[in-house]
């Protein structure tokens, strides 16, 4: 009896230890006594509570924390005066607009009757694995919100969004509909970084304190948009060090009209609330109907706004893109845009596949000009059909011959546009975003159609599935060349015309989703005259972007610089032009040209046909030493060493591979002054106690650094180059010794 006792205590004992292991392991947590959330990932805890007042309420967003710490009960706090009342006050996960809410809401909607407010109220919620969901509803009206968490347990960023279900016996007007909110530790001391630009001079960092009132940035043009990206970081405190201290960062995983707004309250609490673009936004909810949100993703890291980038990207290619958790090395690419434009032949696109290929180019690409009646572009867009006078027995014939010598084929495409010249615009002029009675806007010659229609989704995809069954094509560059105007609906009622903007991108989604699920092989760019539509959202169906049309290889280093803080390389094509091309018509040397772009995914666009004996010798050369590198630069961690930012005059960039076992090194330099020597660069992420051999990409520039040293060398002793005169360039890799 007494042994049977002791057994039980024993295994007692084992089921507390057991329960207490399964519970630092898990995720997710909730403790039902303090009714408080916790989330783990990576180094980062979030944590949220069910207040005294039933709302989701934060508590903690940074660093991990111990398993026993505890922050709860989350508690509504006393308003500071009536003008601002606890219900506005206190940071809410997910505040509907009412109770006297003077700040951002993350869901604002009209009831039939007039009725504006909504207070949302904690009813129930379930784990699963990685994941939570949240159930609220209106204290008195049937109103449902399921919030979605899901956590990335490697690296901590977390995705968060909503769904809005209207359970009433009428409809709801949403006039407005966040993912959530996020609320950073009170501190007076926040700087923000985001992306700003235009056509040709994207992703421009901009970097400021965080001050009282609102900071907005948005896109109200129907897609992501040059002059804003959905990415944003705050740093606590002013560090000039890229790779130390606390950094919040975030991006909205949406290809359409969107906002993010960063608030401080006068209690000096930040808030970010990120979603739809309520300007001229108008969701009708039927009975019964539901609006689910774009996924927000924030995350946390002590190792400052270059470690941010590093979690980020980490996170993009094992959660986000459409090949992971391990997507392939992006392919060395040859397009045919600048020799030919939309001059394109047959023979003509033989004879450069037969120069590219001799470069060592794995992927040959047709741009524009081979379908409709397209000799410019008045005329054609929307009538995808293989010219035939071009190309008299259809693709196949330069398919075979792209394959021969040894490369795939892609082809260039831009589904969702349409000239008015065109046999598909006269057949359906409705099928565009109009205002009926209404001027329509072109430009580039051509209109929007409007993709919220089942009709125009059918005929997209169709074309398509029929182009990629007819043809062995396994990459598509899918280009998008303007932004909305008029962006009507005539053929659905007044009061669901706004839906225009949430059910576009929702079919542009399933048609990517579609095209890869019945055509796996194949591949596709997002390009949108540049980085007009580059963001989380578009990356999950696409396996790069087109970072811009200005392909200056200076200008290139500022915008692939502000590209990294948001995109990993991995995804960020970069193409070697002519000389003297792009935007500011510089002469630039071959080996500059492929340095510029080999930090990124190489592409060559330059016109062959104009290359010299040297050209093709540098090209091959430098080729072949992006494939040793390839992996590391695409998929490897990315530090920025020297920011080409504000006119520096030098900057440089070091991408560690995954193992630890490369490096590879680009510096450049735009001009010498007075004679100083070019500043010495000190290595990062490597191994102090290896030893790393020495291999130059270009040639040696003076022979001064060691064969091999240790990592503590590179590292702490530095890089002395010898850079001078006017657009220099340099690149070299280490080798871990095993």
């Amino acid at each position: 009896m007494q042994c049977r006792r002791l057994i039980l205590i024993l295994m007692i004992l084992l089921s507390s230890m057991y329960t207490y292991t399964f519970g630092q392991s898990t995720p997710i947590q909730f403790d039902s006594q303090t009714r408080v959330f916790r989330i783990n990932g990576g180094n980062t805890s979030y944590i949220f509570g069910i207040s005294n007042a039933n709302t989701l309420q934060p508590l903690y967003w940074g660093a991990r924390l111990g398993q026993t710490d505890n922050l709860g009960p989350a508690h509504v706090g006393d308003g500071q005066s009536a003008f601002d009342l606890p219900s506005g006050i206190t940071p809410q996960e997910f505040q509907g607009w009412g109770a006297g809410l003077f700040y951002e809401p993350a869901l604002k909607v009209t009831f039939p009757d007039g009725n504006r407010d909504l207070v949302l109220d904690y009813v129930e919620h379930h784990i699963d694995d990685n994941t939570l969901t949240i159930q609220l509803k209106d204290i008195s009206r049937d109103i449902f919100v399921t919030l979605k968490y899901q956590v990335d347990p490697a690296t901590g960023v977390l995705g968060r969004s909503a769904v809005i279900v209207n359970k009433t016996k009428e409809p709801v007007m949403v006039e407005q509909a966040a993912a959530g909110t996020w609320s950073l530790p009170d501190s007076t001391d926040y700087w923000l970084y985001y992306l700003t630009g235009r056509w040709a001079g994207e992703m421009n960092v901009q970097h400021e304190a965080v001050r009282p009132g609102a900071r907005v940035i948005e896109s109200r043009r129907g897609s992501t948009g040059q002059q804003n990206n959905p990415w944003f970081a705050i740093e606590r405190g002013n560090s000039n060090d890229q790779d130390t201290g606390d950094v919040w960062f975030g991006a909205l995983a949406w290809s359409g009209s969107w906002r993010i707004t960063i608030e401080q309250d006068p209690l000096h609490q930040v808030r970010v609330t990120g979603g739809y673009n309520p300007f001229d936004f108008g969701y009708k909810l039927a009975p019964n109907e539901q609006l689910e949100t774009p996924v927000f993703y924030g995350g946390y890291t002590h190792n400052g706004i270059g470690g941010a980038s590093r979690l980020l990207h980490q996170f993009e290619l094992a959660k986000i893109l459409p090949q992971e958790p391990k997507p392939r090395p992006r392919p060395v690419v040859y397009n045919s845009w600048e020799a030919t434009e939309f001059n394109v032949t047959e023979q003509g696109q033989e004879v450069l596949a037969e120069k590219a290929a001799k470069i060592g180019v794995e992927r040959f690409v047709m741009d524009d000009g081979w379908f409709g009646q397209r000799k410019d572009d008045h005329a054609g867009l929307g009538d995808w059909y293989v010219n035939k006078e071009k190309f008299p027995n259809g693709l196949k014939p330069l398919i075979d011959k792209v394959h021969a010598l040894g490369m795939d084929f892609g082809l260039w495409v831009e589904p969702e546009m349409v000239n008015p010249d065109s046999d598909l615009y006269r057949k359906h002029p409705d099928w565009v975003l109009n205002f009926t009675g209404r001027p329509r806007s072109e430009g580039r010659n051509q209109l929007v159609l409007n993709l919220a229609r089942q009709d125009v989704r059918d005929y997209v995809f169709g074309f398509l599935d029929k182009l990629l069954n007819e043809n062995d094509i396994v990459f598509l560059k899918w280009d998008y060349n303007r932004n909305w105007s008029e962006p009507g609906w005539p053929a659905v009622a007044p009061d669901e015309q706004k839906k225009v903007y949430v059910k576009y991108i929702e079919n542009l989604y399933s048609i990517l989703q579609e095209l890869r699920a019945k055509h796996p092989k194949v591949e596709i760019e997002s390009c949108s005259g540049g980085g007009g539509r580059v963001d989380l959202g578009i990356l999950r169906y696409t396996d790069e972007v087109w970072p811009s049309d200005n392909t200056d290889p200076f200008d290139r280093l500022t915008i692939q610089d502000g590209f990294t803080y948001a995109y990993t390389p991995g995804v960020m094509m970069a193409w070697v032009t002519d000389s003297p091309s792009g935007a500011n018509y510089s002469r630039l040397s071959t080996e500059y040209r492929f340095l510029s772009s080999m930090q990124g995914s190489l592409a060559v666009g330059a016109n062959l046909n104009h290359w010299q004996d040297e050209d093709f010798a540098t090209a091959q050369h430098l080729i072949g030493e992006y494939k040793e590198i390839r992996e590391t630069v695409q998929h490897g961690a990315l530090y920025r060493l020297v920011s080409p930012a504000n006119g520096s005059e030098t900057s440089a960039t070091e991408s560690v591979a995954a193992d630890g076992n490369q490096a590879a090194v680009f510096a450049f330099l735009h001009s010498s002054q007075l004679g100083y020597p070019y500043p010495r660069l000190f290595l990062r992420g490597l191994d102090k106690d290896a030893q790393y051999h020495l291999h130059w990409i270009t040639t040696n520039p003076d022979g001064k650094l060691p064969e091999t040293a240790s990592g503590a060398y590179w590292m702490e002793h530095g890089v002395d180059l010898n850079l001078s005169g006017d657009f220099q360039a340099t690149a070299f890799r280490l080798e871990k010794a095993h």
